[in-house]
């Protein structure tokens, strides 16, 4: 005979959440965020390849070898090297729009949780990634800020795998931006072996930042779902 389940620890009371918010599973958007950042991941890979092919042909360009064959090796690594962009651009932006839609709902669900750990107004968990110079931060906050308030009650939340995630997100958005001006402007043999040098590095930390995203959205959607199925939803203050 299964013996019966403990009470839920009873959670305090809380100022009621916007108009609006109310509770819904994130699972399946949680599924299909770590699904397609999967595929950021594969094409991440496909264009780590392309990197380590530039890099070896420029490289034995900048050393003098010439020929049809190296000619060939060049057409082959700039065919290469385009799809890649091509197919992360793609993945990126699939991979973007569903995890806004996962983001949004975890962050609503953290406003019936405890609407009073929110330090930003829910409009900012979509445009907090949109406007330039806070989207520096703006998206960790409110990412950190539903954690919180996910945390099961009398716990103290640490951030680390979203920092952590956060911190590789940046550094490879900002690979990212000097690689693809390094390579606009490159010229010579050398200065494009340089930028495939750079681009490589940015490809590696995004793997890396992608691994991180996913690990965030896993433990942020089961966090949400136990607190749920605790029965540690607070009830609304009264008048």
């Amino acid at each position: 005979m299964a013996s019966p389940m403990p009470a839920p620890m009873p959670a305090p009371p809380y100022a009621a959440p916007p108009g609006g918010a109310w509770l819904r599973s994130p699972a399946a958007l949680a599924r299909a965020t770590a699904v397609l950042l999967g595929l950021v991941i594969a094409t991440d890979l496909f264009a780590c390849f392309a990197d380590l092919l530039e890099l070896d042909v420029t490289g034995d360009i900048a050393d003098g070898a010439a020929g049809t064959d190296v000619v060939g090796r060049a057409d082959r690594a700039d065919t290469l090297y385009a799809a890649a962009g091509v197919s992360q651009i793609v993945a990126l932006v699939a991979t973007a729009v569903v995890y806004l839609c996962w983001l949004w709902r975890v962050r609503v669900n953290a406003e019936v949780f405890d609407a009073s750990r929110h330090r930003m107004r829910r409009g900012w968990t979509i445009g907090g990634w949109f406007c330039p110079v806070v989207n520096l931060w703006f998206p960790r906050r409110i990412v950190a800020d539903s954690w919180d308030a996910s945390a099961p009650w009398g716990t103290r939340s640490g951030h680390t795998p979203v920092n952590a995630w956060w911190t590789l997100w940046i550094i490879s958005l900002l690979a990212g931006r000097y690689a693809y001006t390094t390579s606009r402007n490159a010229e010579t043999a050398t200065e494009l072996s340089d930028a495939a040098r750079v681009t490589l590095f940015s490809d590696a930390i995004d793997i890396a930042a992608a691994v991180l995203a996913i690990v965030v959205v896993v433990r942020l959607t089961r966090m949400q779902e136990r607190k749920v199925f605790s029965g540690e939803l607070p009830a609304p203050v009264s008048g």
